[in-house]
């Protein structure tokens, strides 16, 4: 592996999962296209790309600031879980499975952020 945030477990996660939200947004409404949808993408790929900016060539308080961000970008997918189901955009079993992994991959990003 070339780059140092690949053999991270918490950013393949952060990956993985930014994934299936892409797969699940695909689901919401049309008219959502430019609005929900595109937040929570966004927010998603937030995680990843955060991740990966800060573990490569930063000092550890910046690597720190960058894992800040991704946290607070994974708080804004849960948010929008939220506003999703709030809406029956998605079943219930959807909004637990990705509450739970967002929660799995936050306790991640804390960690990792307070080993530094």
């Amino acid at each position: 592996m070339a780059f140092r945030f690949e053999e991270l477990k918490v950013w393949q996660n952060a990956l993985d999962l930014s994934n299936e939200i892409d797969l699940l947004v695909k689901k919401f409404p049309v008219e959502e296209r430019f609005s929900l949808s595109s937040q929570i993408k966004r927010a998603a790929d937030s995680v990843v790309l955060n991740i990966a900016e800060g573990s490569t060539g930063q000092t550890a308080p910046e690597f720190k600031r960058f894992l800040n961000i991704a946290l607070r970008s994974g708080i804004e997918v849960v948010a929008c879980l939220f506003m999703a189901i709030k809406r029956n955009y998605i079943s219930q079993e959807e909004f637990d499975k990705y509450y739970a992994g967002y929660e799995v991959l936050s306790k991640m990003i804390t960690k990792l952020r307070d080993s530094i």
